[in-house]
């Protein structure tokens, strides 16, 4: 059964955010002198002709109590219970902590009817990681106990007839990037190997990269790619252009 016969692409922004030394993230206008980088965080919603899906999850940010994630689906009439598919790029905190909500002792997901989509290598290198800060491990491992997980192991494929995928390592081993196409329309998302528009402008490899110079290499091919064939580029931390029209 379709849901739509049109492809929409709606940020779903927790906010904007500086981050400490120790990989906290604290709202940008609160933030004090302890911090090294500022950026957005911001999941997007793609309907396409069969699906409800997030790219990424966002921090699971709260307001007064409820996800912010929530009330961002709430101003498009979307209830968190039709999302179908979340495609996660890697398994940064500030990307999958969004899956879910605290409650009591423990959490709930906030997506029980959705497909969870996991690089199988990614997790298994995170697991190898353990007390990095990058991680929250009390959610993570909460999420593989209790999601529909569908692991992902090929390099590049097909998810849907709109939805293809790749491996491209860079800011993280395994780390993995989405197109969606529809209607002559193509949406790329580059997670954290593109997050910010300066990423363009500047060709630069970054040490806080896995490995920099590969994401790095990747930004410049992808720049081509987008500007001759029109692409929407979705960028996930930077804090005023969420889709960059090629």
């Amino acid at each position: 059964m379709k849901i739509n016969t049109y492809m929409k692409i709606i940020p779903l922004k927790d906010g904007n955010f500086a981050v400490t030394k120790n990989k906290e993230f604290v709202l940008l206008e609160n933030a004090g002198a302890d911090t090294q980088l500022t950026m957005a965080v911001q999941p997007f919603l793609v309907i396409t002709p069969n699906d409800y899906l997030l790219l990424d999850t966002g921090l699971g940010w709260l307001q007064e109590g409820e996800p912010v994630i929530f009330k961002n689906l709430e101003k498009e009439n979307i209830s968190p219970l039709q999302i179908t598919k979340v495609l996660l790029s890697h398994l940064h905190k500030d990307h999958i902590n969004g899956l879910v909500r605290p409650k009591e002792n423990s959490y709930e997901l906030n997506f029980p009817n959705a497909e969870i989509y996991i690089q199988k290598r990614e997790y298994d290198y995170v697991l190898s990681k353990a007390g990095s800060s990058s991680f929250d491990f009390e959610i993570l491992e909460f999420i593989i106990q209790n999601a529909h997980i569908i692991w992902m192991n090929e390099d590049q494929g097909q998810l849907t007839p709109e939805i293809s995928f790749e491996v491209t390592g860079g800011h993280s081993p395994f780390h993995q990037v989405f197109w969606i196409k529809e209607n002559n329309e193509t949406f790329f998302y580059g997670a954290d190997n593109l997050p910010q528009r300066v990423y363009l402008k500047y060709h630069v490899a970054y040490k806080s990269d896995f490995d920099g110079k590969k994401a790095m290499e990747q930004r410049i091919k992808w720049e081509e790619q987008a500007k001759e064939e029109n692409w929407k580029i979705l960028l996930y931390h930077d804090m005023k252009v969420p889709v960059l029209d090629m």
